[in-house]
């Protein structure tokens, strides 16, 4: 694609003043600086410095100048994490939140909660005025939105415990992008003009993105973000301690409280009070594979779980990918998990998810029992787990666009597997030090009751809403890693993880032919949607003769990427519908 003649454009400078904090032990060594991006096909040598894969090369290329350096996959998914708040700005980065996932060779996994928070302010009727509930749209923009940010505090727990190289080392690459500039991408072009409700909502942000014309600017524009690198620096010299207090946490606070649009309560105390949660692991197995993911305030591990293992009756092998047949399968799988995950699946700091219960393979055998190969369920209702204390109401699914996933793994055979978002597009559209604030608070439900019951998901003082993210790790039969994998793309995330699942470890593809595969989608109810322009929109009479008679064809918004073992090699797989790329060092 020919790039239209560059054009320069900076934000105005604003320089925080941040208080002072011991920074991380470490030598500071200076990151190279950034080398041409080379192919991970055929892969890399198992042994070798390790592999990245992202949403977007540059934030891909920042990992992997981690582990050039020596660096751990720890250290190389939380540069990618910053350098991906500079160049895909419209999706995650330091003002939102994310779940890690790390595993080592030996397949000892851990989990890391580095989810939103609401505030301390925050009541069940937090998005009503005048005794009414705002429309979801309306709910978005400003202030009130805003949950306080997590992904500074996921990444200084987890570099703490898995880091190698000095904190303020894994800064260097996303310093240098933010000040010596990045180049607008027909993706950030397409959203900017899409999203320009939030996009362009902060005067600061309206600088930095868009002409003085209102239009978004256009491919090929180099922009500087003086304020974000002014930002980055500080928090690489004085530690994540510095985003939540000080300077920082006070602009947050004032920036949410005098929103032009639904502005909010959120004190430095809420932001000062922010702690990242190891998590217990959800693990269970699916044919001889063991899959490995993030628990509560997260339903991506039970959800893709449930999806496959309500599926492991079936020969799916067999079947095969042509066949109608699998994807109503898939398809009625995926509306049974969506079912006990839209009733169930809450922060279980709040109220009391039954894990075990969901993840059971006996209540999944009775779950599976449900679907047959040859007739769609009437109606896919939740099932009563072991383990479930209190009924909560149904709430509506709400969908999220602004998240991001990257994978890497290291000389030593750790992975690390990240969701990082701000949720919508440009979060709340809200900037501080040159990033957005995220939206997160909308992934609550909204209307907190239905039927005259309090629904689990409902917003509380100090609860993280719960998520559709789902970073993964799959581990075969020798106990070595498989596969590496996420998504982003809101509700569709388990989707998507449990289709490119499918397709790595029941149809014997390549990962990336996986994450290419189109993507049934069926959240609980008896709408399914499939893929625009693909082979499951020809499937669509087959699907309609086998009972599913409202079947919606939708254009793609999807974006996964995975890093799998094949033999000694890895090799990486980002999503063709996406920007994304693996990139080796």
């Amino acid at each position: 694609m020919k790039l239209p003649s560059i054009v320069l454009r900076s934000a105005p400078l604003l320089v925080l003043a941040t208080a002072a904090c011991v920074p991380p032990p470490g030598a500071n060594v200076s990151a190279p600086p950034p080398a041409a991006l080379e192919s991970s096909q055929p892969g890399v040598a198992v042994g070798s410095p390790g592999l990245v894969s992202a949403a977007d090369p540059r934030a891909a290329e920042a990992g992997v100048q981690m582990l050039r350096l020596g660096g751990s996959a720890t250290d190389a998914a939380i540069a990618t994490m910053l350098a991906l708040t500079v160049v895909e700005p419209q999706s995650s980065g330091i003002g939102g939140g994310g779940f890690l996932v790390l595993g080592d060779a030996a397949g000892a996994v851990e989990t890391i909660d580095g989810r939103e928070m609401a505030p301390k302010a925050a009541t069940p009727q937090w998005f009503y005025v005048d005794g009414k509930p705002l429309a979801y749209g309306d709910a978005i923009p400003g202030g009130r939105s805003v949950g306080v940010p997590g992904n500074l505090r996921l990444a200084a727990m987890a570099h703490n415990g898995k880091g190698k190289l000095s904190w303020r080392t894994l800064f260097q690459p996303a310093i240098r992008l933010a000040r010596e500039g990045f180049m607008v991408t027909p993706r950030l072009n397409t959203i900017l003009a899409a999203a320009s409700r939030t996009g362009a909502l902060d005067p600061a942000a309206r600088a930095l993105y868009y002409g003085a014309d209102g239009n978004p600017l256009p491919v090929g524009t180099l922009i500087r973000n003086p304020a974000l690198a002014a930002t980055l620096e500080a928090i690489a010299a004085k530690g994540a301690d510095s985003f939540y207090s000080g300077d920082n946490a006070t602009l947050i606070a004032s920036k949410v409280g005098t929103a032009p649009r639904n502005p909010a309560p959120m004190t430095t105390a809420d932001i000062a009070a922010y702690r990242a949660v190891p998590r217990p692991a959800v693990c269970g197995s699916y044919r001889q594979y063991r899959i490995c993911g993030m628990g509560p305030p997260s339903s991506g591990a039970t959800t893709v779980f449930a999806i496959l293992k309500q599926l492991e009756r079936f020969d799916m092998k067999a079947l095969g990918l042509a066949s109608p047949v699998s994807w109503h399968l898939i398809a009625e799988s995926q509306r049974l998990a969506y079912a006990d995950r839209d009733k169930y699946l809450a922060d279980a700091d709040f109220v009391t998810v039954p894990v075990s219960g969901l993840t059971d393979p006996a209540y999944l055998a009775t779950r599976s029992a449900l679907i047959s190969d040859k007739a769609t369920m009437a109606a896919a209702l939740p099932g009563t787990p072991p383990g479930v204390r209190t009924a909560f109401a149904r709430p509506a699914a709400q969908e999220e666009n602004g998240t991001t996933h990257f994978v890497a793994v290291d000389r030593w055979g750790n992975a690390a597997s990240y969701t990082s978002t701000i949720e919508g597009p440009f979060g709340s559209g809200l900037m501080v030090g040159g990033y957005y604030l995220n939206n997160e608070l909308t992934d609550f439900n909204i209307v907190p009751d239905k039927d005259g019951k309090p629904t689990a998901n409902r917003i509380e003082a100090g609860k993280r809403p719960r998520s559709s993210m789902a970073p993964t790790l799959v581990y075969g039969p020798d106990g070595r890693l498989r596969i590496a994998v996420g998504a982003a793309g809101g509700v569709t995330i388990p989707a998507q993880v449990a289709k490119a699942l499918i397709g790595v470890l029941d149809w014997d593809l390549s990962a990336r032919e996986a994450i290419a595969l189109p993507v049934v989608f069926a959240p609980g109810g008896d709408m399914i949607f499939v893929e625009k322009g693909t082979s499951l929109e020809t499937m669509i009479p087959a699907l309609q003769q086998l009972g599913h008679a409202q079947v919606m064809a939708r254009s793609p918004s999807f974006k996964a990427n995975a890093i799998e073992r094949i033999g000694d090699r890895w090799i990486g797989a980002a999503d063709p519908r996406s920007e994304g790329a693996a990139v080796a060092p």
